[in-house]
């Protein structure tokens, strides 16, 4: 299977402040890669790293073979890099179609009220609330929409951080099986960083470990899962959880 994205030695933070150190991961194209990590682990700042919004001291990352190290948020974006941050990810004082269309600046003027009624398609839940705000929307309903606005620019790879934080079991369930809705019915290659440790490796392909903002383990989503030290020293899980 064609690898992605690749990140190889990647030293970042803020500023002085140094997050990551000496990071390697990779992303194959059409598949998962859950990052999962303790509290404080990195596991933002690798997204964040990779979308061009941090300081990079060293290393390299390459998206289809075309490195990508030092671009810009916006030249990123525009080789179809999607990036959902856990908030803030909509304009809540404008309605559901008036976000989509904002979403699609990527695009062709004439391009994109075809392609929001493509996104409906994906997201029909969205179809009853075109005329309502985003802030009028639940939490999860808010969410449906950061995905929708990320599809409309045809992204090749979307990156979500902590999408069903502070939902209800109910709603965490429907965010995820639409994020694996993405992956199998439109092929997109998902980076996902999910504090529900569990259920994020079970939707997984590949997982990615981080701790204290190093690599602690990268390989496939069900054998981190089914590691009894790793997933109960660092992720919290047991063999009944």
């Amino acid at each position: 299977m064609v690898t992605q994205l690749i990140v190889r030695g990647l030293n970042a933070g803020y500023g002085k402040l140094q997050v990551l150190f000496d990071v390697n991961m990779e992303a194959r194209k059409g598949d998962i890669t859950v990052i999962v990590g303790p509290n404080g682990s990195g596991k933002s700042t690798l997204l964040k790293t990779i979308f061009g919004l941090t300081t990079i001291y060293s290393g390299t990352i390459q998206l289809n073979g075309e490195e990508i190290t030092k671009l810009k948020p916006h030249q990123i974006a525009r080789l179809g890099v999607a990036y959902l941050p856990q908030v803030e990810n909509v304009f809540a004082n404008l309605t559901v179609r008036e976000n989509l269309m904002m979403a699609g600046y990527t695009l062709q003027r004439e391009e994109i009220p075809s392609r929001v009624e493509e996104v409906l398609e994906v997201f029909p839940v969205l179809k009853s609330y075109l005329a309502r705000k985003a802030k009028m929307l639940s939490g999860g309903e808010r969410q449906m929409l950061a995905m929708a606005m990320a599809l409309m620019r045809k992204p090749v790879l979307m990156m979500f951080d902590e999408p069903t934080a502070g939902m209800a079991p109910k709603l965490i369930a429907s965010t995820l099986n639409k994020i694996v809705e993405l992956r199998d019915t439109l092929g997109i290659t998902i980076l996902l960083v999910e504090q529900n440790a569990k259920k994020a490796l079970e939707i997984g392909d590949t997982a990615h470990l981080l701790v204290a903002g190093r690599s602690i383990y990268s390989g496939p989503a069900q054998q981190l899962l089914s590691h009894p030290e790793l997933s109960q020293l660092y992720l919290g899980l047991t063999a009944e959880s």
